[in-house]
């Protein structure tokens, strides 16, 4: 199995840090930010993964090479212009083949069971596969919502935020009082059929550009329940928050090994 890492943003909101220094590249815990995704992945044995790379792109290829010191093997896909969260996968059909992917966000520590998650999705026959977090804070979430087999029924996308209104995608007739929503951490897998669903040219949305639409369709998408550790950075009061953690009470991973530094 191979993967995408996005790490190709601008990190706008952690500014004026991510002027000479990309979000991915990020010093948390003593290394880069971006290590940690490829933990989780290289813990469950994925090795071959291809990182997408925009914003200084120069940082992110020096500081992490070819991949080996991390027991990896990288490669890059370079982007000229920005093509969105799902853009990235059209020029990557060929690189992924007939195979399972995972995809993984480069600003996320996301402590999850990825073999198990892997094995849930093989178990359901599933197109896709999606984590899911349920949140404690208050804030503004888009809404993943499944029912007790783990089937994504519906999900609230946002579309604008002042004034906050959502985009709704779900199957005409679903009975939803039953639903139970969450968020997405950072992590998904598909099956390449997906790619007989993308839109064909970029910049485009995952959720919005293909997996809400999926999801209307009626088409076999499940979220994995993830219940552990997750911290993402968001903007810079989180990346601040999050280094304090890391310096005061450092966390103990379950599901990756890190490599030396």
């Amino acid at each position: 199995m191979k993967a995408l890492v996005l790490a190709a943003g601008l990190g706008e909101r952690a500014r004026p840090l991510t002027l000479t220094t990309p979000k991915p590249m990020l010093e948390v815990g003593g290394r880069p930010l971006i290590h940690y995704p490829l933990a989780m992945l290289r813990h469950a044995g994925i090795t071959q993964v291809a990182i997408n790379v925009h914003h200084l792109a120069g940082v992110i290829q020096r500081g992490l090479g070819n991949g080996s010191a991390l027991g990896m093997e990288i490669t890059y896909s370079p982007e000229s212009t920005l093509t969105g969260t799902g853009g990235p996968l059209n020029a990557l059909r060929g690189f992924f083949g007939n195979e399972t992917f995972a995809l993984a966000n480069s600003d996320s520590i996301l402590d999850l069971d990825l073999k198990a998650m892997i094995a849930f999705h093989r178990a359901r026959g599933a197109i896709a596969t999606i984590g899911l977090f349920k949140p404690t804070d208050g804030r503004d979430y888009e809404h993943i919502e499944v029912d007790g087999d783990g089937r994504i029924r519906r999900m609230s996308l946002i579309k604008s935020r002042h004034p906050l209104a959502y985009t709704e995608y779900a199957p005409s007739g679903i009975e939803t009082a039953t639903l139970d929503w969450f968020m997405y951490p950072g992590i998904m897998l598909m099956e390449p059929a997906i790619f007989d669903m993308i839109p064909p040219t970029p910049p485009w949305a995952l959720f919005a550009g293909l997996f809400g639409p999926m999801v209307a369709k009626g088409l076999p998408v499940f979220g994995f329940l993830h219940r552990g550790l997750f911290r993402t950075v968001d903007d810079l009061k989180a990346y601040e928050s999050l280094r304090e953690e890391f310096a005061t009470s450092p966390p103990r991973f379950e599901h990756m090994v890190l490599p030396a530094i």
